[in-house]
Protein backbone atom coordinates (compact mmCIF):
# COMPACT_ATOMS: atom_id res chain seq x y z
CA UNK A 1 0.00 0.00 0.00
CA UNK A 2 1.08 3.29 -1.11
CA UNK A 3 0.86 6.25 1.62
CA UNK A 4 0.67 9.62 0.49
CA UNK A 5 1.57 12.67 1.82
CA UNK A 6 -0.94 15.73 1.19
CA UNK A 7 1.34 17.09 -1.32
CA UNK A 8 1.59 14.01 -3.33
CA UNK A 9 -1.92 13.26 -3.09
CA UNK A 10 -2.68 16.91 -4.32
CA UNK A 11 0.13 17.05 -6.89
CA UNK A 12 -1.09 13.83 -8.73
CA UNK A 13 -4.74 15.58 -8.60
CA UNK A 14 -4.37 16.71 -12.43
CA UNK A 15 -4.01 13.04 -13.49
CA UNK A 16 -6.60 11.77 -11.41
CA UNK A 17 -9.03 14.27 -12.82
CA UNK A 18 -8.01 13.71 -16.36
CA UNK A 19 -8.21 10.03 -15.93
CA UNK A 20 -11.58 10.33 -14.49
CA UNK A 21 -12.39 12.52 -17.68
CA UNK A 22 -11.86 9.50 -19.78
CA UNK A 23 -13.38 7.39 -17.46
CA UNK A 24 -16.67 9.50 -17.25
CA UNK A 25 -16.60 9.40 -21.75
CA UNK A 26 -16.65 5.69 -21.68
CA UNK A 27 -18.81 5.24 -19.17
CA UNK A 28 -21.39 7.72 -21.06
CA UNK A 29 -20.58 5.28 -24.15
CA UNK A 30 -21.40 1.79 -22.63
CA UNK A 31 -24.52 3.23 -20.97
CA UNK A 32 -25.06 4.96 -23.86
CA UNK A 33 -24.89 1.92 -25.78
CA UNK A 34 -26.09 -1.29 -23.23
CA UNK A 35 -29.36 -1.74 -25.02
CA UNK A 36 -28.21 -1.78 -28.16
CA UNK A 37 -25.64 -4.36 -26.86
CA UNK A 38 -28.14 -6.61 -24.22
CA UNK A 39 -30.51 -6.85 -27.69
CA UNK A 40 -27.53 -7.84 -29.58
CA UNK A 41 -26.53 -10.87 -26.90
CA UNK A 42 -30.31 -12.03 -26.84
CA UNK A 43 -30.10 -12.57 -30.25
CA UNK A 44 -27.12 -14.04 -30.22
CA UNK A 45 -27.98 -17.91 -29.97
CA UNK A 46 -30.33 -16.91 -33.12
CA UNK A 47 -27.77 -16.32 -35.53
CA UNK A 48 -29.09 -12.33 -35.24
CA UNK A 49 -26.15 -11.43 -32.67
CA UNK A 50 -24.72 -8.54 -35.16
CA UNK A 51 -24.34 -5.15 -33.70
CA UNK A 52 -22.36 -2.02 -35.78
CA UNK A 53 -22.47 -1.02 -32.08
CA UNK A 54 -20.06 -4.13 -30.90
CA UNK A 55 -16.77 -2.08 -31.71
CA UNK A 56 -17.70 0.66 -30.11
CA UNK A 57 -18.90 -0.78 -27.33
CA UNK A 58 -15.70 -2.95 -27.26
CA UNK A 59 -13.52 -0.20 -27.79
CA UNK A 60 -15.41 2.02 -24.59
CA UNK A 61 -15.18 -0.79 -22.19
CA UNK A 62 -11.16 -0.95 -23.09
CA UNK A 63 -10.90 2.32 -22.26
CA UNK A 64 -12.60 2.43 -19.24
CA UNK A 65 -10.86 -0.74 -17.57
CA UNK A 66 -7.55 0.75 -18.81
CA UNK A 67 -8.02 4.19 -16.83
CA UNK A 68 -9.46 2.59 -13.70
CA UNK A 69 -6.39 0.14 -13.82
CA UNK A 70 -3.89 3.21 -14.25
CA UNK A 71 -5.89 5.14 -11.47
CA UNK A 72 -5.18 2.23 -9.26
CA UNK A 73 -1.43 1.76 -10.22
CA UNK A 74 -1.02 4.91 -8.30
CA UNK A 75 -2.24 3.63 -5.17
CA UNK A 76 -5.23 5.62 -5.31
CA UNK A 77 -8.44 4.08 -4.06
CA UNK A 78 -11.93 4.62 -6.52
CA UNK A 79 -15.08 4.56 -3.93
CA UNK A 80 -17.62 5.91 -6.28
CA UNK A 81 -17.64 6.69 -10.39
CA UNK A 82 -20.34 8.67 -10.41
CA UNK A 83 -19.22 11.37 -7.78
CA UNK A 84 -15.73 10.72 -8.91
CA UNK A 85 -15.03 9.90 -5.58
CA UNK A 86 -11.55 8.61 -4.41
CA UNK A 87 -9.20 7.97 -1.27
CA UNK A 88 -5.61 8.08 -0.94
CA UNK A 89 -3.99 6.13 1.69
CA UNK A 90 -2.18 8.18 4.87
CA UNK A 91 -0.62 8.16 7.64
CA UNK A 92 -1.82 10.69 10.07
CA UNK A 93 -0.51 10.52 13.78
CA UNK A 94 0.43 7.13 13.42
CA UNK A 95 -2.33 5.12 11.74
CA UNK A 96 -3.28 4.90 8.43
CA UNK A 97 -6.63 7.17 6.97
CA UNK A 98 -7.63 8.40 3.80
CA UNK A 99 -7.46 11.74 2.41
CA UNK A 100 -10.64 12.08 0.47
CA UNK A 101 -11.30 14.06 -2.83
CA UNK A 102 -14.62 13.71 -5.11
CA UNK A 103 -15.10 15.34 -8.43
CA UNK A 104 -15.19 19.49 -8.45
CA UNK A 105 -13.52 20.16 -4.88
CA UNK A 106 -10.17 22.10 -6.47
CA UNK A 107 -7.60 19.91 -3.84
CA UNK A 108 -7.59 17.62 -1.47
CA UNK A 109 -9.25 19.22 2.04
CA UNK A 110 -11.02 16.12 3.86
CA UNK A 111 -9.69 12.67 5.19
CA UNK A 112 -11.51 9.99 6.80
CA UNK A 113 -10.78 6.92 9.18
CA UNK A 114 -10.25 3.56 6.70
CA UNK A 115 -13.45 2.58 8.04
CA UNK A 116 -15.55 5.51 8.59
CA UNK A 117 -16.15 6.55 4.79
CA UNK A 118 -17.45 9.56 3.20
CA UNK A 119 -19.88 10.36 5.89
CA UNK A 120 -16.71 10.43 8.34
CA UNK A 121 -15.01 13.26 6.48
CA UNK A 122 -13.12 15.87 8.33
CA UNK A 123 -11.02 19.03 7.14
CA UNK A 124 -7.75 18.73 7.28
Amino acid sequence: MRLFTIEEANALLPEIKRLFAHIDRSRKTLQRLEPEVRLASQRASEGGGGTVYGTQYAKALTDFVSRVQEILSHGVEIKDFDRGLCDFPHLREGKVVYLCWQRGEGEIEWWHDVDAGFAGRQPL
